[in-house]
């Protein structure tokens, strides 16, 4: 199961969930506390801004951090839960929870599974390059980006609800 929260729910996400990975999507300098519940192995830090597009002074997602975060999930054992978060629960971390779905569920169709992430995240807008670099390392042909461009934007929201994405319920 993959849970996703804001960082200002991530202390109680990881106790709920029983989570032993965790996945942090942050900017530099951004204090993030591992729970000590979690492993250091079992906890990926990736540091890039929320932007679709580069700009100058600012690290926009790249594919050395889809790479990173396949990697990643790779070695999850999908015995115990992972948290994903970002700093709102809006954007990074919405997207790499679909990314960890989509490659855990290859067989799933990216529609569906992006319609069931709106579904259990009205405020999320998934980080379009994030999604875009994993389509293609993927080999999705387009398709997952078409699908969370299909979902648009989420509702307004100060930070997203806590929620959680099977891989197969897709």
């Amino acid at each position: 199961m993959i849970h996703v929260c804001p960082l200002s729910r991530l202390d109680e996400t990881v106790r709920r969930s029983g989570a032993g990975h965790l996945i942090s999507l942050t900017t530099a300098g951004m204090a993030v506390p591992r729970p000590e519940v979690i492993a250091p192995a079992d906890h990926l830090a990736l540091t890039m801004h929320d932007i679709a597009e580069a700009r100058d002074g600012m690290t926009a997602p790249a594919q050395a951090h889809v790479d990173r975060l396949l990697g990643f999930a790779r070695g999850w054992d999908r015995r115990r839960p992972v948290v994903v978060h970002c700093y709102a629960g809006i954007s990074r971390s919405p997207a790499a929870a679909y990314i960890l779905a989509a490659a855990l569920a290859p067989q799933c169709c990216e529609r569906d599974l992006a319609e069931t992430l709106r579904r259990l995240a009205p405020s999320a807008t998934p980080n379009a390059r994030l999604v875009a670099l994993a389509d293609e390392r993927l080999g999705r042909g387009g398709r997952m980006m078409a699908a969370i461009a299909a979902i648009g934007r989420g509702c307004d929201a100060y930070e997203g609800t806590p929620f959680r994405l099977a891989p197969a319920e897709a």
